[in-house]
């Protein structure tokens, strides 16, 4: 009997033949799901090799699968564990990949990867061609309003997008398709008519969500600050109240001041000019917490007749 062949050995044989094989891909041309299967991928994922799963598999894919498609096409396209960078052979095209990977999924069970007819494919193209026009269309006009700064002032069709699509997350990152989409977490909560539909305030008083004050240890209790400050505008609006105790019962003092403001009376020059630049109270407002279009959740303190009037006077 031949000696067994060590673990390295069998990954150095297991490349090296991955990599013969992969030898002969260099056309430029797109090829089909089981072209760039047989010549590339087959070598590990026919016999399961190196613990490879196997194609025709439904179990060991569909649980790969439920990751989400993204993820596997990164790990394909990156490496991944025993899996060289595009199965080692870097000439080919990204796109062949995720044609392939499409390919060993409608053969393992999930039919939904099934290739659609020429004529359909032909349709889809040019189906997002023209979403994808239509978009930039709606992105340049967006751009050029005065609020395109205030993320929370976007059009329906724009509200709590999935992690992968919201412009914040990293849509190259695998991990970011494991993350529980925004419309599903938030569906239990208090609902507010602005903002990501949720209000945050009523949700925290009702108990719906307990926000962790302290990134490392979970027994940390907020230091909580009822205190409201009232700062006074010209004209007929009505005056500012500033909560604190909404604030501190999941922030701490540090994450204001003294960056943000100063914690001297009279130091802080606040406007809505700096506020629509995302200053002072536009750190938070337009782009975590409810937008500067809900005028009466900050201005709520109605003014005398004597302050209204004198207020116009000064206009």
């Amino acid at each position: 009997m031949p000696p067994a062949r060590s673990f390295a050995n069998t990954i150095s044989v297991a490349v090296l033949v991955l990599l013969a094989t992969n030898s002969v891909i260099t056309a430029a041309e797109v090829r089909s799901g089981k072209q760039v299967y047989d010549v590339s991928c087959a070598g590990c994922h026919a016999s399961g090799v190196l613990n490879a799963p196997k194609i025709g598999d439904e179990q060991d894919w569909s649980k790969r699968e439920r990751q989400g498609f993204q993820v596997l096409l990164t790990h394909a396209l990156k490496g991944y564990k025993n899996m060289p960078a595009k199965g080692g052979n870097p000439k080919i095209e990204d796109k062949e990949i995720e044609i392939a990977i499409k390919y060993i999924l409608a053969n393992s069970g999930l039919d939904r990867y099934q290739q659609t007819s020429v004529a359909k494919q032909a349709a889809d193209k040019a189906a997002q061609q023209k979403k994808s026009v239509n978009k930039l269309t709606t992105q340049q006009t967006r751009k050029s309003s005065v609020n395109s700064f205030n993320r929370l002032m976007k059009s329906a069709d724009e509200w709590n997008l999935p992690p992968a699509e919201d412009g914040i997350h990293d849509p190259d990152n695998g991990g970011t398709y494991m993350l529980q989409k925004p419309k599903q977490a938030f569906e239990t909560l208090s609902w507010s008519k602005s903002g990501n539909r949720v209000d945050w305030v009523k949700a925290l008083d009702n108990n719906e969500i307990s926000p962790r004050y302290d990134r490392l240890d979970d027994q940390v209790k907020p230091i909580v600050m009822d205190l409201n400050i009232v700062r006074e505008v010209k004209g007929s609006m009505p005056d500012v109240v500033y909560p604190h105790k909404q604030h501190t019962e999941w922030l701490d003092c540090s994450n204001c001041h003294p960056a943000i403001f100063i914690p001297q009376k009279g130091a802080n020059q606040i406007s809505m000019a700096s506020i629509l630049l995302g200053q002072q109270c536009g750190v938070c407002h337009g782009k975590v917490a409810f937008p500067v279009s809900e005028c009466r959740r900050c201005h709520s303190k109605q003014k005398t007749l004597k302050a209204a009037a004198e207020g116009k006077q000064s206009n």
